[in-house]
């Protein structure tokens, strides 16, 4: 699939991602079936191993493109179209969950405003990196929409994620590192060079431990501890066959770097 919206950039091994739909890339629908076809084509491609997701411009997604959803509710009342309400509402999981589900780990960096849908976004990234610029928000409660507070439960636990619902509250990019929600905030202009060091570090490892384990973290997030550990002990058996891993056995004795080949 063609891409207008998203943009993706391969080099050594990483991945990086824009959304790039001015000025605020807002979302619709066309933007909901890039991220996915972006994120799924990652999965089978050997020459990616980390992958960096960002926004161009000011900002990383300030959530639903509000004049289209606008003049489509327009539209609706003349001529309903029956099911479109609901293909739009599944693009939009169906987009937030291939980038969770993509087989490589994701670098959120955010580099402006992330409200709303574009918290969702934010949220479905393995790890964040956040700009001074950074800001994250609900603000659905204030332009008649709802959505979003799931995700914002991952990021910040039950009870901040009701009171960001139910006022619009934003929390900027110093009380997100305070929290742990981000790993690092950094200048707006040192924000790609510190996302690309983290990818950079997780490329260079076992690709195939690599993909178990963001496989086995997927799994196990809701799992109890004892199941959850099984599941993780029968991955390091699956992983233990591997090339990659006999080779890095033998760099730790030997005391050098290993050379990963995937195998």
């Amino acid at each position: 699939m063609t891409t207008e919206i998203i943009k993706t950039d391969i080099s050594n091994y990483i991945a990086t991602v824009t959304i790039d739909r001015p000025p605020v890339n807002a979302m619709n629908k066309q933007m909901f079936d890039e991220i996915q076809a972006a994120f799924d084509a990652l999965n089978n491609r050997a020459d990616v191993r980390a992958a960096v997701f960002t926004g161009a411009g000011k900002c990383f997604c300030a959530g639903a493109d509000m004049k289209a959803r606008s003049s489509s509710l327009e539209s609706a009342q003349q001529t309903p179209r029956p099911g479109a309400m609901w293909a739009h509402s599944r693009a939009a999981r169906e987009a937030f969950h291939a980038i969770l589900e993509c087989s490589v780990p994701v670098i959120g960096a955010i580099n402006g405003p992330a409200l709303g849908g574009g918290l969702a976004l934010a949220a479905s990234c393995d790890i964040l990196i956040a700009s001074e610029n950074a800001v994250i928000g609900l603000p659905e409660i204030d332009v008649g929409l709802l959505g979003g507070g799931r995700h914002c439960q991952r990021l910040f636990g039950v009870y901040k994620a009701r009171k960001m619902m139910y006022t619009g509250e934003r929390v900027g990019a110093a009380e997100l590192y305070r929290r742990g929600i981000v790993e690092q905030v950094v200048a707006p202009d040192k924000l790609m060079e510190a996302a690309h060091a983290l990818a950079r570090n997780i490329a260079d490892k076992s690709p195939i431990a690599i993909r178990l384990a963001k496989h086995a973290m997927n799994t196990i997030e809701f799992m109890d501890l004892r199941d959850g550990y099984r599941f993780e002990q029968n991955m390091t058996h699956d992983l233990s066959g591997s090339e990659d891993a006999k080779e890095a056995a033998r760099a730790f004795v030997e005391k050098r770097k290993p050379v990963f080949q995937g195998q």
